[in-house]
């Protein structure tokens, strides 16, 4: 089983920049980050000490966020964020760049909060616009954008798989863009009442992407009652091959001790 350790929710008793080499020392070979800075376009240096962090500790970046905003705060993206357009744009080549430089071709695009004073309609037209630049900026790396359904948002629009592939198809039909697919989250799309079995059965080859969570609780893995091996192992029988992203929270002591176990099927 190829896994990928999120060090934006796991390890975060450690500095940021010291969790990629923390991962490699439980055994993994790949991590993700939610975006790891503060601001759309990070000074230079700061971006060398990310890279530099992945590098060193010998793991393969597989997955990274364009830039969502203030998520502690409540943010959840800046693709339909009206206003913030250009520097969704300018954000888009970063992340192209960090990308290119460390061979990662996954990208997150957080869809965003609906916004009061515009129209879901306006947000909807200026998010086909953001994800196609961004799907164009990063095919020339071989790159996928992602979009994902979340949980936990009140004014977050994406909250089934036929929501987010709606979107996807939409872009591709206005702007011909064929390298979005679909994040497929099984504890958001569980926790939002998705039949996940039926998501699975139905979309496992538009999956982009696949992350798990235990829940409730948003837990690892055998601390819930979903069924994440099953599913698993159901997706990569449909086709799907890429990574596990292990987006859940757990103290850093017990954090890998499921896989040990080997409690979720490989």
């Amino acid at each position: 089983m190829t896994y990928s350790v999120n060090c934006s929710i796991l390890l975060t008793e450690l500095p940021l920049l010291d969790r990629p080499a923390a991962a490699k020392a439980a055994g993994f070979d790949a991590v993700e980050f939610w975006w790891p800075f503060e601001s759309s376009v990070p000074a230079d240096a700061e971006i060398n000490r990310f890279e530099n962090a992945i590098t060193d500790a010998g793991v393969q970046l597989t997955g990274l966020n364009f830039n969502a905003g203030d998520m502690p705060g409540g943010d959840r993206g800046l693709v339909s964020w009206m206003g913030r357009g250009s520097e969704f744009q300018d954000n888009v080549d970063v992340v192209a760049g960090i990308g290119g430089r460390l061979g990662c071709t996954a990208f997150n695009a957080l869809y965003g909060n609906r916004q009061e004073g515009h129209s879901p309609e306006a947000q909807d037209e200026l998010a086909v616009t953001n994800l196609a630049a961004a799907a164009a900026a990063v095919a020339r790396i071989g790159g996928t954008v992602l979009l994902e359904p979340v949980s936990g948002a009140p004014r977050y629009p994406l909250l089934t798989a036929a929501a987010a592939l709606g979107v996807i198809a939409r872009v591709k039909d206005q702007t011909g863009a064929d390298n979005l697919r679909l994040l497929a989250d099984f504890y958001h799309l569980s926790v939002n009442g998705e039949d996940v079995g039926a998501v699975i059965e139905h979309h496992a080859k538009d999956f982009g992407h696949i992350q798990i969570a235990d829940s409730p609780g948003r837990g690892a893995p055998g601390t819930g009652n979903l069924p994440l091996g099953e599913w698993i192992t159901r997706s990569r029988e449909l086709g799907y091959a890429g990574y596990i992203g292990l987006e859940y929270k757990e103290p850093a002591e017990t954090a890998f001790t499921w896989a040990i176990r080997q409690d979720v099927a490989g």
